[in-house]
């Protein structure tokens, strides 16, 4: 990749909000109420750890979870308070939080582990920051399905860099294809023990399009 993933996000800051706020055009609208069924219910505090323009923190929020969003993109951090301008957004690195040890118990990571450069120190961040018995719930693209694979070998970590256009709007999707024992090896260094797998069906495709996990902290 020319870019960095941050600056690629960066860039493409504004085609994403378009794309995330119109419904019908991103998978989410099809899939949340069934992912936030895997979601503990509101706790002490929780992270949205790469939380884009916001979508997911908005609708913890409106669950009753006392919600903290992060990303790296200034304009993605931007949109999200101008958004919820009650809620709390900040500019940070995912592999260097600016949170103490043991702030949330509970950390929610929609689709961002295939779009950092370092899984396993980003799942490193989010262990450090969970309480004991604290969960981490994360959503990725299917290590089966993902544009990635097509191109290379399962096992190989492979850059993805595909653009999609839905209706008029166009964003390009970059990030990284990686097998699925890339992002369980990250929760195990991390000392996050695995308790609910869920591969939810993309409608009437023969295949999952996402894998989502719940992981405990021990």
């Amino acid at each position: 990749m020319d870019v960095t993933l941050e600056e690629h996000w960066e860039e493409q800051s504004g085609n994403w909000v378009t794309w995330v706020r119109r419904p019908g055009l991103d998978s989410y609208w099809t899939y949340r109420e069934d992912f936030f069924a895997l979601v503990p219910a509101p706790g002490f505090a929780t992270l949205d750890f790469g939380c884009g323009e916001g979508r997911v923190s908005r609708d913890l929020a409106g669950r009753g979870h006392r919600v903290t969003g992060f990303d790296a993109s200034p304009s993605m951090v931007a949109a999200a308070r101008e958004a919820h301008p009650e809620g709390e957004y900040l500019v940070a690195d995912a592999v260097a939080l600016p949170f103490e040890d043991d702030s949330f118990d509970l950390v929610v990571a929609y689709n961002v582990l295939m779009d950092v450069s370092d899984v396993d120190g980003a799942v490193r961040e989010a262990a450090r920051v969970l309480m004991a018995g604290g969960r981490l719930c994360l959503a990725i693209t299917h290590p089966i399905t993902n544009p990635g694979n097509r191109e290379s070998p399962y096992f190989t970590s492979s850059p993805v860099h595909v653009p999609v256009e839905r209706d008029g709007v166009q964003v390009v999707f970059s990030g990284w294809s990686h097998p699925l024992s890339h992002y369980t090896g990250a929760l195990e260094k991390a000392g996050l023990l695995i308790e609910a797998v869920r591969e939810p069906a993309w409608r009437d495709e023969p295949a999952p399009f996402h894998l989502w996990m719940r992981a405990r902290a021990a």
